[in-house]
C-alpha cells in the first residue's frame, strides 16, 4: 500500500463523512439563523429557545435523509472492504 492509496482512501472517507453529515448539519445551521433572527426581531433573548427546534429539524431531516444516509455508509465500508485483498498485495 502506498501513500497515494492512503490519501485517495481518507478523501473519499471525508467526503462520505461530509456528505453525511452534511443535511443534519445544513439543518442545524438554518434552524439556528431563523431563530436567531425571530429573537433579535423579537429582542427575546432566551438562549434555551432554539434547543427544541433545532432538535426538531434535526430529527426530521434524519427521517428523510436516513436510508440515504445509511445507504452512502454502506457503500463505502463495502467498497473498502472489497478493496482489502488488493490494498495487502493478496
Amino acid at each position: 500500500m502506498n501513500p497515494d492509496t492512503v490519501v485517495s482512501i481518507v478523501r473519499q472517507a471525508m467526503e462520505v463523512g461530509m456528505l453525511a453529515g452534511g443535511p443534519l448539519l445544513l439543518a442545524a445551521l438554518f434552524t439556528g439563523l431563523l431563530i436567531s433572527i425571530f429573537q433579535a426581531a423579537t429582542q427575546i433573548n432566551e438562549m434555551t429557545l432554539s434547543f427544541l427546534p433545532k432538535l426538531l429539524v434535526i430529527f426530521v431531516v434524519l427521517v428523510v435523509s436516513g436510508p440515504w444516509i445509511l445507504q452512502l455508509l454502506v457503500d463505502f465500508v463495502t467498497r473498502l472492504f472489497t478493496s482489502i485483498p488488493a490494498l495487502v498485495g493478496a
